[in-house]
């Protein structure tokens, strides 16, 4: 009896807790990796050939984001079906890859008619660009930023930022961060700079793509306790960059935004070419 109840014991303390998945999509309206089982079925309900997973780690989840569909399909256990998924609850089984699907998942009508929906496939890939040279995934612009600060706490550090929309595209900017060096200042200006972008295209849904968890962090879980308690962190400290993400704040009114984190220096290109541009911008003078 006393090793059954160890055996219980032991199996619930390994257990993952709830809210400590990780859901990877690899294939779906907008790859990537998603903290809850609602927000991936947005990506992969009714999506063609949907490929996505749950894991334990967000490392492992980014990795199977990162690998390519032919070596993944033989291992995987079979994929759920329309029914399974039509419920809204999360299929019990842990692999959900659609490329051995005996049904594969339809596409719904209203998607059919989206003229600049594409399919995003950014680890294999450059981004598929429309007419007018942007990125889009749904009705979302697609954009990525990134800063960066040579020296960083250093006086003679030098930051700059990059903005990347796609390949060739005339708004993709590189500059010199003004004011205080820092690569946090630089990564929260980068986004700045490119929601001015999207608002001066009249752009109202916008997907930022980001490797600073700082900068998400920020603007959509810390911001709003910051003004409630007087800019100040949770110790009573001064928030030190509080100008930078007061204009981020007051800039994200009116366009609504989705922020992803992506990992930094992992070969999606969207994010290279961010980082490019951003090095670039260090290394300019200020004007």
């Amino acid at each position: 009896m006393l090793r059954w109840v160890a055996a219980v014991l032991r199996r619930s303390c390994l257990a993952p807790r709830a809210g400590s998945m990780f859901y990877a999509v690899r294939t779906g309206r907008r790859s990537g990796v998603y903290r809850t089982w609602a927000e991936c079925r947005e990506q992969v309900n009714r999506f063609p050939a949907a490929c996505f997973k749950k894991f334990n780690t967000e490392e492992d989840a980014w990795a199977f984001v990162r690998q390519r569909p032919e070596a993944a399909g033989a291992d995987n256990p079979p994929a759920v079906t329309q029914e399974n998924d039509s419920q809204g609850e999360e299929p019990e089984i842990n692999t959900l890859c659609c490329n051995a699907c005996k049904r594969p998942f339809e596409q719904s009508t209203n998607e059919e008619h989206i003229a600049k929906r594409v399919k995003h496939e950014e680890v294999h890939s450059e981004p598929t660009v429309s007419e007018d040279k942007f990125s889009y995934m749904g009705d979302f612009t697609v954009v990525y930023t990134d800063g960066c600060c040579s020296g960083n706490g250093r006086n003679r550090a030098r930051a700059g930022i990059g903005v990347y929309w796609g390949p060739g595209h005339p708004l993709n900017t590189s500059e010199r961060l003004p004011g205080r060096q820092t690569n946090q200042r630089a990564e929260i200006h980068a986004a700045c700079k490119a929601i001015e972008q999207a608002k001066s295209q009249n752009i109202k849904k916008l997907i930022i793509y980001t490797d600073s968890q700082f900068t998400i962090n920020g603007i959509t879980s810390w911001v709003d306790n910051w003004k409630t308690n007087g800019w100040r962190t949770s110790s009573g400290a001064s928030v030190i960059n509080k100008e930078d993400f007061q204009r981020l704040d007051n800039l994200s009114k009116g366009i609504e935004i989705q922020w992803m984190h992506i990992p930094g220096h992992a070969g999606f290109q969207g994010n290279e070419e961010a980082d490019r541009l951003a090095r670039e911008g260090a290394s300019k003078q200020l004007s």
